[in-house]
């Protein structure tokens, strides 16, 4: 819904009714994620995909004969359904998509849901998509750190529900939550939609070099927040990183200890140390690995300057488990000699930490392109905040 706000607000605000077709479930390869949307107005117009072009026409179609009697429909499209194949899912994969009228009656918290994004505030947004009492569908349960809006139809449901969502939430995951028809720990009844709407994951670059830069140019690209700290004044200059969003003067361990204590670091955070120099190293590392979980530590140097890392970072107590985070040399193997290939290297890795990839060629892999979305925080610990807790 994020980039499909200034489609559907107008009519809103409008008074008219639009159609929200949102991709809820994938199976296989399938184009889009969860969360992926598009809108269709009463004047025929279309914003946003739901499958990069496969089915498209058919979700336009539905969206049309929502507009036009407000019955939301749960579509599923895949190419092991006669009539998905026939309007063209040649990917090989099957999407579960929702479509669902929005207008002031269906969906009265819209504008607040909107400010919240455009602000940068957490807000996640449950939507009934399977439910035996047609007139559940399509309720929405507005959630954020400060409480709920709306309902799902009864208290148990949204109990339930906001208590589940606050792990997605914080993960900025959506998913497919199933309960029983009034919220009961069940797994068959209702289905609810959730989509979180986090702010962008930071990443975090330490040490103003060419590579930094290259890093923040593309971490920027890729939609994390970017930081690039050195201590340096000469070299972290807002002219030398356009992309980043920050450049901070001051010492490595002391700006992220500042972070830390204000609530600012979270486990889909990303520190790339970049300085190799290990005056500043030593000390950050030694903060980041007695912080929070985040999502990613990765330190740059020859395998010679890993080692000698490793050895100060041990004789300043920190355990070997706690090492084993570091992803030094950092990046995969791609042979990159330029800092934008660095870059890409160093990119490639952490996206692979994030979702759990091979690192495999996929010409040599017999299984699905796309991964899982990875557990919420509030299902299991990630493999970072599960060794540093095995450590201590």
């Amino acid at each position: 819904m994020r980039d499909l706000l200034d489609a559907l607000l107008p009519e809103w605000e409008a008074g008219r009714t639009a159609a929200l077709a949102t991709v809820v479930r994938t199976f296989d390869s399938a184009p889009r994620p969860p969360g992926a949307g598009m809108v269709v107005t009463g004047a025929d117009t279309v914003t946003g995909s739901v499958s990069g072009g496969c089915v498209e026409g058919a979700v336009y179609e539905l969206g049309s004969g929502c507009i036009g009697d407000g019955i939301p429909v749960l579509a599923r499209y895949g190419v092991s359904d006669d009539d998905a194949f026939a309007v063209g899912l040649t990917c090989g994969g099957t999407i579960d998509v929702f479509v669902e009228p929005v207008s002031r009656s269906t969906f009265p918290q819209l504008p607040a849901v909107a400010a919240a994004i455009r602000a940068g505030r957490p807000v996640g947004v449950a939507t009934v998509i399977e439910h035996p009492d047609p007139a559940r569908l399509g309720r929405h349960l507005v959630l954020s750190p400060e409480g709920t809006t709306g309902s799902l139809g009864s208290d148990r449901a949204d109990e339930a529900v906001a208590d589940d969502a606050l792990g997605l939430l914080a993960a900025g995951r959506n998913g497919v939550l199933t309960y029983g028809p009034e919220g009961e720990r069940l797994d068959a009844g209702m289905s609810v939609f959730f989509a979180a709407f986090a702010p962008a994951p930071r990443l975090l670059v330490f040490g103003a070099i060419d590579f930094a830069s290259a890093l923040a140019r593309l971490g920027a690209f890729l939609g994390y927040r970017v930081t690039v700290c050195d201590a340096r004044s000469v070299f972290a200059t807002a002219a030398r990183f356009p992309d980043a969003e920050e450049v901070i003067v001051a010492w490595p361990h002391d700006y992220y200890a500042g972070q830390i204590r204000d609530g600012l670091i979270d486990a889909r955070t990303v520190v790339c140390v970049l300085t190799h120099d290990p005056k500043f190293d030593v000390p950050l590392l030694e903060a980041v690995l007695d912080g929070p979980a985040v999502a990613y530590i990765g330190a740059m140097g020859s395998r010679r300057t890993h080692e000698d890392r490793m050895q100060r970072l041990l004789e300043s107590g920190v355990g070997s488990e706690q090492l084993a985070l570091i992803h030094s040399p950092v990046g995969l193997d791609l042979g990159a000699r330029t800092p934008e290939e660095t870059a890409v290297s160093i990119a490639a890795e952490f996206i692979s930490e994030a979702w759990g990839g091979s690192n495999i060629p996929l010409r040599l892999l017999d299984e699905r392109i796309h991964h899982d979305e990875m557990p919420s925080l509030g299902d299991a610990p990630s493999p970072t905040h599960a060794a540093r807790e095995s450590s201590r």
